[in-house]
């Protein structure tokens, strides 16, 4: 696997979750899993025993008019034998940020070469380190080695056999570049042409290549594998080039690692606690009020959780147009999360307004987020798309029903409450409007007022199984498939 993120060596998103993740449940299912990561400098060395690699020395990598040097560290996946490599680079990872700038808050301005130089060196050391039969791929960041592989390494020896999975994590972050990133990569100039894998609306789409490329294709839930398809709303701009490879394309929902995100064992949260015992989760929720500096109201209102990226995909305008509503219900809503800053003002003013409502912490903090979605009584996921999700599948282990936006993976996990018939795992609403967000929290509000009801809600979901069973066993289907179309077997 080849990928930006792996937890828990660094970790910006979901996409880190799935890779550290997929790789355990693969190892389980007999595969020999390795994984390489850029070497980005907030991953801590000497805390996952992280050494230079001594088999293969450093080694440089064409750039453009000049070469620049690769560095190869490696570790191993605490409790399995997954080997982890690392490219070290002082020009291109030796900074603060992983893909922004934490003084600008924008992304690197030279973040079309880090990213190649990734792609360059991690194929040169897939060469060296010799037998593989299949190269996973990982969004923009990753999604030129298809492409590379077939056009500049289509006659190698060893790059023939090799087939290349791509997944897209994410459709809306696509890597367009200039053309002149071709000169980078070293993809001669004559595959830039009007409709080729390489050209989009004049410059170089980075995500294109991988789709046009890659042996299959997956997305991170079957439900999103149908938007992208579907048109521009979700689709941007790539619609027609995955309608083309849709006979290539799967949907695979992720799982979740319960070694991680289980309510009775995880040391992050104050008490443990069961779908048969959740006196704990009364302690849990009392302490994520005190560390958000909200108060205990009356009556015990739910608390509302949102651990999340801040970013426009999140649904937060939602919010932000029904917050008045909104804080008029009888609910208190914690907020933990960081990213754009017009979403950390828009909190901000929030809970100076709604002090006793509405309790932030802007920053990514891995231990508080699994005191907040276990301490909460509901997570509230509004996006306006959303490929998969894993804070919904995290909330039902915990007993926090979601409340979510029938959008993307979110279909394929939350099953809509059905008042009637006392079916269903969360609340969802369908239209992206304000007006839908609030009438799917008060039916939630409703059903929270009958505790028996909610009782038997929380531990309907509790009890799901959203593990990486099922997915891994899919994966599993997808390498051996790619695995045969590179190296058949002879009449």
């Amino acid at each position: 696997m080849i990928s930006a993120e792996a937890f828990p060596f660094v970790k910006v998103g979901g996409l880190a979750d799935v890779v550290g993740a997929l790789a355990k449940a693969l190892e389980e299912h007999g595969m020999t899993v390795a994984i390489i990561l850029p070497a980005f400098k907030v991953i801590h060395h000497d805390h996952f025993a992280i050494r230079p690699y001594e088999p293969v020395p450093d080694f440089l990598v064409p750039m453009g008019p000049g070469w620049s040097r690769a560095e190869v560290y490696h570790t191993r996946m605490a409790g399995t034998g997954i080997d982890v490599f690392l490219i070290g680079s002082g020009d291109y990872f030796y900074r603060d940020g992983i893909y922004d700038d934490p003084v600008t808050k924008e992304g690197y301005p030279d973040n079309m070469r880090r990213f190649i130089f990734f792609m360059k060196a991690a194929l040169e050391l897939v060469r060296r380190l010799g037998v593989t039969d299949v190269i996973h791929c990982h969004d923009w960041q990753t999604a030129l080695i298809p492409g590379l592989v077939r056009t500049n390494l289509d006659r190698d020896p060893m790059f023939g056999r090799i087939g290349t999975l791509f997944t897209i994590h994410n459709l809306a972050y696509q890597g367009i570049y200039p053309t002149e990133s071709l000169y980078w990569v070293g993809i001669d100039s004559s595959h830039f042409f009007p409709g080729s894998p390489y050209e989009f609306w004049g410059k170089v789409n980075f995500m294109k290549v991988g789709i046009e490329f890659a042996d299959l294709i997956n997305t991170v839930s079957e439900n999103y594998a149908r938007e992208i398809q579907s048109g521009p709303e979700f689709g941007y701009g790539l619609e027609g080039v995955i309608r083309r490879r849709n006979q290539d394309l799967w949907g695979i929902v992720n799982g979740i690692d319960y070694t991680e995100w289980d309510p009775q064992r995880d040391p992050s949260i104050p008490e443990p606690f069961c779908a048969e015992n959740l006196k704990g989760k009364k302690t849990c929720k009392a302490a994520v009020l005190r560390a958000l500096g909200l108060p205990s109201l009356p009556g015990n209102p739910p608390l509302v959780g949102i651990v999340s990226r801040l970013a426009e995909q999140k649904g937060f305008d939602l919010l932000a147009a029904a917050i008045e509503e909104i804080a008029g219900l009888d609910l208190q809503i914690a907020v933990l999360g960081k990213g754009q800053q017009r979403y950390h003002d828009m909190f901000q003013y929030m809970a100076r307004r709604y002090p006793e409502k509405i309790g932030i912490r802007l920053e990514f903090d891995n231990d508080l987020s699994h005191r907040v979605i276990a301490g909460s009584d509901m997570s509230l996921m509004p996006s306006r798309y959303e490929p998969c999700g894993l804070n919904q599948l995290y909330s039902l282990r915990y007993g926090t029903v979601p409340v979510v936006r029938a959008v993307g993976g979110l279909v394929d996990t939350v099953e809509n409450y059905d008042l009637a018939r006392g079916t269903g795992t969360g609340f969802s609403f369908k239209n992206y409007t304000p007006h839908e967000l609030i009438i799917a929290l008060k039916r939630a509000l409703l059903v929270y007022a009958e505790p028996e009801r909610w009782l038997a809600l929380m531990r309907r979901g509790m009890r799901q199984d959203w593990s990486w069973e099922r997915s891994a066993n899919k994966y599993l289907e997808l390498y051996q498939r790619i695995y045969r179309r590179r190296n058949p077997v002879p009449a």
